[in-house]
């Protein structure tokens, strides 16, 4: 009798150890399971300056944004270098997913509609899974909202849109600093001559420098080929400095573009540096959470 309790008692207690110890293995394959880092706040908004950035508003989340413009410095004195003048565009962006934002605006200038949509194809990590780089695949059109210069003609409302597509391609290199760049096509279904082209193939290139935890310094550029604009066409290029205050980012900035729309900065620039045509203006972004529930898509 002895024998057998002794042996039912070393069945349970060895029952007992093994479970503990599949526990404790369980628990330690936990702990060093290997983990995914996404890159995040490559930047302080969704804008760079005037181009997209790599970043999204996140699901469910509105950012109500306004661009303005004050006019060239090379106005003078008369025009207050250029501050008796203004141009705005008033803007929604709003996170569907944490990979796809959509956006509308409308602009002061030419009177432009806008729409378009953000995809991130690919999300730069660290850990398990290593991705090198962001990718954003952007889409969008815009519609001038001008009186046709001869009203007398036949016009036609598809003469209004214009179409672009852009890839942008970027790094976060540490906290400090990110850089950017790719390709955009913009599509015009009327030019204004028989010299210009329907479609255009440019270059953008962005990045940011963080100074501090609020304050950044940013840049954009888009280059294209000599004779693909008309004599008068130049290559839009704006610098500034981001500073967050919490709820809200202010972007200051210096520009030679009176465009705030893919179309009209790469097609419309005429602004050059050295000739002082350039402008002061700012972006200010506010974001709202609308939707704290909406389904985030698996990344």
């Amino acid at each position: 009798m002895r024998r057998k309790t002794s042996l039912i008692i070393a069945l349970v207690l060895s029952s007992f150890f093994t479970k503990a110890q599949d526990d404790l293995l369980s628990l330690l394959d936990t702990e060093t399971k290997p983990q995914i880092e996404r890159a995040t706040n490559a930047y302080k908004s969704t804008r760079v300056i005037m181009s997209q950035s790599l970043d999204h508003v996140g699901a469910g989340v509105l950012d109500f944004r306004i661009m303005h413009r004050f006019g060239m410095f090379s106005e003078g004195r008369y025009d207050a270098w250029g501050f008796d003048h203004a141009s705005m565009r008033i803007g929604f962006d709003y996170g569907l997913t944490n990979r796809l934002m959509i956006g509308i605006g409308r602009s002061t200038y030419k009177k432009e509609a806008d729409a378009f949509a953000k995809y991130r194809l690919l999300w730069q990590t660290k850990g398990a899974k290593k991705i090198p780089v962001t990718v954003e695949y952007l889409a969008g059109m815009s519609i001038v909202g001008t009186k046709f210069p001869d009203p007398a003609r036949e016009n036609y409302f598809s003469s209004r849109i214009g179409y672009y597509h852009q890839l942008i391609i970027g790094h976060k290199f540490n906290d400090r600093f990110t850089l950017q760049a790719g390709p955009i096509i913009i599509h015009q279904n009327l030019v204004d001559s028989v010299n210009d082209k329907n479609d255009l193939i440019a270059a953008e290139i962005g990045g940011r420098f963080k100074f501090t935890k609020r304050l950044a310094l940013n840049f954009d550029y888009y280059y294209f080929m000599n004779g693909d604009l008309g004599s008068t066409a130049t290559r839009p290029l704006s610098i500034g400095l981001d500073i967050e205050t919490g709820g809200h980012v202010f972007q200051l900035h210096i520009t030679n573009t009176s465009g705030m729309t893919e179309r009209s900065i790469v097609t419309e620039t005429t602004g050059q540096w050295k000739k002082g045509n350039i402008e002061f203006g700012f972006n200010l972004s506010r974001v709202f959470t609308l939707d704290s529930k909406v389904k985030k898509v698996k990344t």
